[in-house]
C-alpha cells in the first residue's frame, strides 16, 4: 500500500509554530514514527506553501497511490482549485486538521476541500494523521 501525506502552508513549522495549538512535535519526527509503525506501508511526505505545487502533487499521485492524507492548512478554507483537484483524481483523500477548526475563528469553520474527500478528521492533534492512515488501510 502506498500513501502520500501532503501538508500545506506553514505546516513546515510544526513543532515551533504556535505549540499551544499545534503541539511540540515536528512533522519530520512524526513522519519517522508513522513509517516505523506502518512498516509494511510506503508513506511518502510532501509539504508546500504554494497552492499550485499542492495541486501538482495531487495530480501526480492521484491515480497511482492507494490513499492521500491532506492537511491543506489555510487553503482548506480558500482553495476552489485544490477542491477541484481532489474531485478530479481517483485516489481517496482524507482531510486532516491538527486543531479543531470548529473551535477556532469562524472563517476556519468552512472547508471547501472537505466535500470532495473520503472523510475529514479535525481536532485530534498529530494523531489525526494516524487515524487517516488507518481509515485508508481498512477501506
Amino acid at each position: 500500500m502506498k500513501i502520500q501525506i501532503i501538508n500545506g502552508p506553514n505546516l513546515n513549522l510544526l513543532g515551533v509554530r504556535e505549540p499551544s495549538i499545534y503541539g511540540n512535535t515536528s512533522i519530520e519526527d512524526y513522519i519517522i514514527e508513522l513509517k516505523a509503525h506502518y512498516s509494511t506501508t510506503e508513506i511518502d511526505y510532501f509539504q508546500s506553501n504554494v497552492e499550485g505545487e499542492i495541486i501538482n502533487k495531487l495530480h501526480e499521485v492521484g491515480f497511482s497511490y492507494d490513499g492521500i492524507v491532506l492537511n491543506a492548512g489555510g487553503y482548506t478554507h480558500t482553495s476552489v482549485a485544490i477542491a477541484d483537484a481532489i474531485a478530479a483524481i481517483k485516489t481517496p483523500v482524507v482531510e486532516v486538521h491538527i486543531s479543531n477548526i470548529y473551535a477556532r475563528e469562524e472563517y476556519r469553520h468552512i472547508s471547501l476541500t472537505g466535500k470532495n474527500c473520503h472523510g475529514v478528521l479535525t481536532g485530534f492533534g498529530m494523531k489525526g494523521y494516524r487515524l487517516a492512515i488507518e481509515s485508508l488501510i481498512i477501506s
